[in-house]
């Protein structure tokens, strides 16, 4: 998911390759900021369409390792990114309640152990649990979850040896107020914003593809390519187009989210925690200024008055508003690049927030896009919009595979939902990685797409799936000796993980303007 910023150049030219983006919020300025700084002005312009009176679902608070590389490649400052975001640091989502009602364990950004007898950590871990060594969860063996655990926060170290440089780390941030200040920094740079609301889309009769897009002041706006950020409403690719919705509601049934914020309360985590709830389960992403809420749940098993009591009971500040009702499904398009037209973000496909994923789909999007983008010249060649949908189906399957892996291990007996999610089908992909680490300990090493390697061992061994089976060539190392080793990572992890900067110290120090008596 490269794609390297393009160099100055020289304004656009009166030919330029004309990009319409329809729809702002986080989809569309992402996809903005992404565009303009990747691609050379003198060859694309740069147009996106919204309008105030539509409202973003602007929930998406949570966010993976992933924005921080999005970041740095526009050139942001983070100090000052956090500071107007109302940011916090994220080093992994806290679970509870998944199997049993009082377990909880984090899925962090980082990696588990050492590599030992040229093999990965997991495997001697296994051996030596098999063992009946005592030698605890995988989850003492990841720095970032004890850094978490101790509400601390530092920056990686540099020195790749060191314990302290075995993670990374993401954000949570106010959604709306990540989308203005992408606004203001792709305007500064020659995106031109339109207001306004389309009423009309006009198309060529031979090849389909979209021409125009006309407001409800008249204004026509032409294009070359539209980039469909319209939400679920999906108006180019799925209205216009007719590309059609590939249902997961089977293996995700949650179609309703209740969102509320409230006052946000001591600690400052620096981590999101999912917690599990008889119709569903309830997010909680810490701010600055205040704390994110939102209870996802099944409509086939919770009524909605029930979700907003369970909901209201679980915030731990004051509410700072009535919570808001989402209505969605679970699925993607069938194709997020038809003719001229590419669905990026909610109009190409939707997953719960579970594991944070829908900025880092946007993300993913930008980044394909730019590195497939079609020119005047060549114009839409079918073979690009082939490839960039191969890459689409990926990252978006990968992503539902890990999200629905969540359901399918709970151990949560004699509540419908849970019942019901923990026996259906699972997608043969999802069946065929929960059985190999079962029987090899193995998890997948993707090039593409999400999650990593460590992640699902965070997830399968937190959900209670173990490996009756390891790689052997962790027999080479002697057993007294391996647990010894075991034993001595634990300790140093934990140690290194004691005295460091709380979360809320660093934020303070790091943004200037941090209330740290609010947040200590």
């Amino acid at each position: 998911m490269q794609a390297n910023p393009r160099p100055p150049s020289r304004p656009p030219s009166g030919n330029a390759f004309r990009i319409v983006i329809l729809g702002g919020g986080t989809a569309g300025w992402m996809c903005a900021a992404g565009l303009v700084r990747l691609l050379d002005p003198a060859d694309y312009s740069i147009t996106l369409i919204e309008s105030d009176e539509i409202g973003t679902v602007g929930v998406g608070e949570a966010t993976l390792p992933h924005i921080k590389t999005f970041n740095d490649m526009l050139g942001l400052d983070e100090a000052e990114f956090l500071r107007d975001t109302r940011g916090s640091i994220k080093l992994g989502i806290e679970f509870v309640g998944w199997t049993r009602p009082d377990d909880r364990y984090i899925h962090p950004f980082g990696t588990f152990g050492e590599p030992w007898a040229g093999v990965d950590f997991q495997h001697s871990w296994a051996r030596a649990r098999l063992a009946g060594r005592d030698v605890g969860s995988l989850q003492d063996y990841s720095y970032a979850i004890a850094l978490a655990l101790a509400n601390g926060f530092e920056p990686p170290s540099e020195d790749m040896s060191s314990i302290r440089s075995t993670y990374s780390y993401a954000y949570h941030f106010d959604a709306g107020l990540y989308a203005a200040f992408l606004r203001n920094w792709a305007t500064a740079r020659g995106v031109e914003r339109v207001e306004g609301q389309v009423m009309d889309v006009g198309r060529d009769a031979g090849s389909g593809h979209v021409e125009t897009l006309t407001l409800k002041s008249g204004e026509t706006i032409a294009g070359d390519l539209f980039i469909d950020c319209s939400g679920f409403r999906s108006l180019l690719v799925g209205q216009t187009m007719g590309v059609d919705w590939c249902d997961w509601s089977q293996w995700l049934p949650c179609d309703r989210a209740l969102a509320v914020p409230c006052e946000r309360v001591a600690p400052l985590t620096p981590y999101t925690r999912a917690t599990a709830q008889r119709g569903g389960w309830i997010w909680r992403i810490p701010l600055q200024h205040r704390t994110g809420n939102g209870y996802v749940f099944s409509s086939s098993f919770c009524e909605e008055d029930a979700a907003h009591a369970t909901l209201m009971a679980a915030i731990d500040g004051p509410a700072l508003a009535e919570p808001r009702l989402l209505r969605f499904q679970a699925g993607r398009r069938a194709r997020a690049w038809e003719g001229n037209c590419v669905a990026v973000g909610l109009a190409g496909g939707f997953l719960e927030p579970l594991e944070s994923t829908s900025i880092f789909l946007i993300q993913a999007a930008v980044t394909d896009l730019a590195n497939l983008i079609p020119t005047r010249a060549t114009g839409i060649d079918p073979r690009l919009a082939a490839e960039f949908n191969r890459l689409f189906e990926i990252h978006y399957d990968r992503a539902r595979d890990f999200v629905v892996l969540h359901y399918a291990t709970n151990a949560r007996a004699g509540e419908p939902l849970w019942d019901h999610v923990r026996a259906m089908t699972l997608p043969d992909s999802l069946a065929h990685k929960i059985a190999l680490f079962e029987e090899s300990a193995a998890a997948p090493e993707y090039q593409l797409g999400l999650f990593s390697r460590d992640s699902w061992f965070s997830v399968l061994e937190g959900q209670r799936v173990l490996p009756r089976a390891y790689n052997r060539l962790a027999d080479r190392i002697p057993l007294d000796a391996l647990e010894a080793r075991l034993n001595d990572l634990r300790a140093r992890i934990a140690a290194s993980a004691t005295g460091r900067t709380s979360h809320a110290a660093f934020l303070a120090n790091y943004c200037g303007e941090v209330e740290l008596e609010r947040v200590r």
